[in-house]
């Protein structure tokens, strides 16, 4: 753990004669401070010592590092940054606070002055001669202290407009100026609720969400100015500030205005009714023309005379005690982030790179683009023969969709159970179909033979009723492939859309053809199961000889002298007779005998519709992987409307724009990773944390 020891307590008193000027002299030197300092009585005043002191320059460095961040853009990349973000609402005298604390006039008036995001960067200089400039829209502009003030409203217009409208635009002022502090703050626009002439109406809704935005990160500290003359709990800043941090851990109010409002002001600060952790600071705003000196002489007699002011503790009032409260702070949220914004510019980094590795090598010849093109083809049909042919998973363990020969598999077996209900007719009555053929086909012959027209035709009605099922399964399954295929194809070509396009369009053009071969093929099966009635397998005789044995108990159950109306036949249940009665013995038993023949070689017809369909479609899979798909992609490629392979230079702009942001967001990160890898040498190396004013806390 980080934490600081930074500043001696600074206690200013008489020196005490028995020493002489010795104690007084030590102090001076501890503090950095000539004999000036000393007033004629011999005291060491606040309004002699300036708004630094030489731990200022310890740490500078990590000062410089964060604003060089801050230059770099980082925030961009989702790293936030240790900030002082100073909000108040309109009149709670902001400007006042700041220009004391940078030495210079800032811009004054009615209204709202600040209109930007001001990012005021304070460095101690060693020369008597101050430097100033702007930083804004990718220019610097120079300045002085006698035009500073109209440089920022001049640049604030090129940013915000002429009218009183705002902008989340910063513009950047660096003041190097001998005695002030060393801090970087955020000045937000003044909160204000009703807009006035030239200004948008929903002005405080705007400045609510620019301020939103710079005091809800967390490594935002808040300096939260307040004027004396109002009740702290109805100021709209304390809302703001309370709704993010509602602990006001990282919350510095600074009183204003103190000399107009000393009553109960001890009180206030004391009372903390608005949970400020950091704690209060109240300072008397510069009056008229006061030069900055003259400005805290005057503040310093206030707190040490006045009969109200002069019992609030001396280590919470005047400008000095701000400043130093400010750089303390500053430099303890430097210390403690600095760790966590190195971890997160190394994460971001490594993340950018790797996602810049993952994009399609870009290419800039026809050798390149060639291989690039047959590296897709090979890598899709490895993917499809494990997928397809051989049935591994291992690339999709969790998608069940991509288990090809399962899903194929699964598919076939509905197919077949679908042909099996469909064949059967509950609602039919038991023999009748076969008696009326029966009757239909008689003719002058002997009378113990089974017409074969009155069996074909039977068989014919029976495949037209389950015509359609083959037909619909094969474009079901084929639709399934198509699918699967496309999908492994862009997965494969994933980051070349030049490309995509017409792979997808050669597939779907391949798969719709061999779906119209396939249905073609079912169709002509079907057919040629109506036209003739024959099988070689030994099943059909078994099968129509075990029926045939069922004959006899029938006919002795439907014979019996009670006549029953149903009978019950082995395999097939109870079946309704009663309508059978009128018919001679003789048709029945040819009825019988045909029923018997066409369910043992129904059995052979559906299981031919199964196999040989099962066996089209590996056949035409293995076909389509190993070898129409190449052909069919290469055509398309090569044809009027593919473009041929120097297609595949042309990068898509989507993935051109991708490449090219996370080449910027690499370079800044790298020159990030620069920025804070020199600071965190200083702090490895014997003594670092010492020599930038930092103590170490393995706690």
């Amino acid at each position: 753990m980080l934490s600081l020891s930074l500043f001696p307590s600074i206690m200013f008193s008489r020196a005490s004669p028995a020493n002489g000027n010795s104690v007084l002299e030590n102090k001076m030197v501890k503090l950095g401070l000539g004999k000036s300092t000393v007033d004629e009585e011999g005291e060491l005043t606040p309004t002699s010592v300036p708004l630094y002191i030489t731990y200022n320059e310890r740490i500078r460095p990590l000062l410089d590092a964060i604003d060089k961040l801050r230059q770099l853009k980082v925030m961009k990349e989702g790293i936030e940054l240790p900030t002082i973000v100073v909000v108040g609402d309109q009149s709670s005298g902001k400007s006042s606070v700041l220009e004391s604390l940078a030495g210079i006039n800032l811009p004054r008036g009615l209204g709202i002055c600040t209109r930007v995001p001001l990012i005021m960067r304070l460095q101690q200089h060693s020369s008597a001669e101050s430097e100033l400039h702007l930083e804004y829209l990718n220019q610097v502009v120079h300045t002085d202290e006698d035009h500073v003030a109209q440089d920022i409203e001049d640049a604030t217009i090129e940013i915000a407009g002429t009218n009183k409208g705002i902008s989340n635009t910063p513009l950047s002022l660096v003041v190097k100026k001998k005695g002030i502090p060393d801090l970087t703050m955020v000045d937000l626009p003044g909160i204000t609720r009703v807009p006035v002439r030239g200004q948008p109406e929903d002005i405080y809704e705007q400045i609510s969400e620019i301020i939103k935005e710079h005091i809800t990160p967390k490594e935002s500290i808040i300096l939260n100015v307040l004027s004396a003359t109002v009740d702290f709990p109805t100021c709209e800043s304390i809302r703001m500030s309370q709704r993010v941090d509602k602990s006001g851990l990282r919350t510095l109010a600074v009183v204003t205005k103190a000399d107009q409002a000393p009553e109960g002001l001890l009180e206030k600060v004391t009372a903390d009714d608005v949970n400020i952790g950091l704690g209060y600071v109240c300072v008397r705003n510069r009056i008229g023309k006061e030069s900055y000196e003259e400005a805290r002489k005057e503040e310093a007699r206030l707190f040490q005379s006045h009969p109200l002011l002069s019992k609030i503790d001396k280590s919470i009032v005047g400008i000095p005690v701000l400043a130093q409260k400010l750089v303390q702070i500053q430099a303890s949220s430097l210390a403690k982030c600095l760790p966590d914004i190195v971890k997160k510019i190394n994460e971001k980094l490594n993340f950018n790179v790797s996602e810049l590795d993952k994009l399609p090598k870009h290419l800039s010849n026809v050798t390149d683009a060639m291989t690039v093109f047959m590296q897709i083809l090979g890598s899709t049909k490895e993917s499809l023969r494990k997928i397809l042919i051989r049935g591994e998973f291992d690339e999709y363990p969790d998608d069940k969709e991509m288990h090809c020969t399962a899903r194929m598999a699964d598919m076939l077996n509905v197919y077949s159970k679908d042909l099996h209900q469909k064949s059967r007719d509950p609602a039919a009555k038991f023999l009748m179909e076969e008696i009326k053929l029966l009757e239909e086909s008689e003719g002058i012959e002997l009378p113990n033979f089974l017409p074969r027209t009155a069996f074909l035709s039977i068989l014919q009605s029976r495949v037209k009723e389950i015509s359609n099922t083959p037909v619909e399964f094969i474009e079901k399954i084929w639709s399934y492939i198509g699918a699967v295929v496309v999908f492994v194809l862009m997965f494969h070509s994933d980051g070349y859309p030049q490309l995509q396009s017409f792979m997808r369009r050669a597939v779907q053009n391949l798969i719709e053809k061999m779906k119209e071969q396939s249905v073609d093929r079912v169709t002509e099966m079907v057919e040629m199961e109506k036209l003739t009635d024959y099988t070689c397998s030994p099943e059909y005789m078994s099968k129509w000889s075990k029926l045939m044995a069922l004959q006899p108990s029938f006919k002795n159950e439907f014979n019996i002298e009670w006549k029953p109306s149903k009978v019950n036949i082995e395999g097939m249940g109870q079946v309704e007779v009663e309508h059978l009665r009128e018919y001679y013995p003789a048709l029945l038993d040819q009825a019988f005998d045909m029923r018997m023949r066409i369910t043992a070689y129904w059995e052979t017809v559906l299981q031919r519709l199964v196999d040989s369909l099962a066996l089209h479609l590996v056949f035409n899979v293995q076909k389509l992987v190993n070898k129409e798909m190449e052909k069919e992609i290469v055509i398309e490629l090569m044809g009027p409307s593919g473009g041929g392979i120097e297609r595949l230079l042309e990068e898509s702009p989507s993935i051109a724009t991708k490449r090219e942001r996370l080449n910027q967001s690499i370079r800044l990160l790298r020159e990030s990773k620069k920025v804070v890898g020199n600071i965190m040498d200083r702090i490895d190396a014997p003594n670092g944390f010492a020599n930038l004013g930092l103590c170490y806390d393995p706690v």
